[in-house]
């Protein structure tokens, strides 16, 4: 990973401008002196552009014209290993990880395993002089992309200007019984009682407006496998809207109806695309669908 210091410098990149049709792995192996190994390593670690956006994609396509940034940077030889958080991208001013199940979003308590506690802790390893900053949340039994802010700044961005920065945000969940319809959406207003569970009304109650909506990948007569890309971000929004659908979230003791074919709450963060609060760069992050997800269609 990259230490804060080692970023905004003006010669981090080295341009390139494209003169044939080609993979862009193939054009970064004539062009770029680093091994096969290491040039995979720079694509996956986002540190090649392609006419000024992250690209990942080894096999993307180019063509005449198009201009290509091969970070110079190195990365940080600490290795980062932990079994509840991967590190996805990070730069001087903020981090995203992959969460896994089971961890939470920020300290509940002294003891509390969270992701935050991690980060800061790598920081410190790392010897950044920074801090993990919470911008949003996952639940702690959901998996998937967070990102959290290095500086106060930057997070004060990233949380006034959350719904205008954030221009894509899905997830996919497991869902109990066969889906009738393949797209749609469910709106109505969701409020939490006195023991902290949410619930909805299709009028106003005095709580929040919840937009989602859904689009089914797949289904059995058991499970349907279901994308939904949130218009709102209220707490269990996904959760409370399955289970208003008739077909809750599998693995959810809180909204579900008691079917668990994988022993978790079946929900995962897989897509967070957003413009960075500094550079205005688009951010795009996508992670698989969890291959035990996909095990119940197969």
């Amino acid at each position: 990973m990259r230490f804060c210091s080692e970023f905004n410098k003006a010669d981090d990149y080295e341009h390139f401008k494209v003169e044939k049709e080609c993979g862009l792995l193939e054009f970064l192996l004539e062009n770029v002196n680093r091994t096969h190994s290491k040039i995979k390593a720079t694509l996956k670690g986002r540190g090649v552009k392609v006419n000024g956006k992250f690209v990942s994609q080894f096999d993307y396509p180019l063509t005449p014209g198009m201009k290509v940034a091969v970070s110079r940077t190195k990365r940080n030889q600490m290795q980062f290993k932990n079994r509840f958080v991967k590190i996805v991208y990070e730069d001087r001013w903020l981090i995203v990880v992959e969460k896994k199940v089971g961890i939470l979003s920020m300290a509940a308590g002294h003891s509390s395993l969270n992701v935050k506690s991690v980060l800061d802790d790598y920081f410190k390893q790392s010897r950044q002089k920074c801090r993990a900053h919470v911008v949003h949340r996952l639940d702690r039994d959901t998996s998937g992309l967070m990102v959290y802010a290095k500086d106060m700044e930057t997070e004060q961005i990233l949380e006034h200007n959350w719904h205008d920065i954030v221009y894509d945000r899905r997830y996919v969940a497991v869902l109990s019984g066969e889906m009738e319809e393949t797209d749609g959406t469910i709106a109505n207003w969701l409020k939490d009682n006195k023991a902290y569970i949410t619930f909805s009304s299709p009028v106003d109650n005095g709580g929040k407006y919840a937009v989602t909506h859904f689009h089914v990948m797949n289904r059995t007569v058991d499970h349907s496998l279901v994308e939904f890309k949130l218009e709102t971000g209220r707490k269990n929004q996904i959760r409370v809207h399955s289970a208003d659908m008739g077909h809750p979230v599998c693995g959810d003791v809180k909204y579900g109806n008691g079917d668990d074919p994988i022993h978790r709450l079946c929900l995962h963060a897989w897509l967070l695309c957003f413009t960075h609060p500094v550079t205005h760069e688009q951010m795009e992050f996508e992670t698989p669908v969890p291959p035990e997800f996909r095990k119940l269609f197969k």
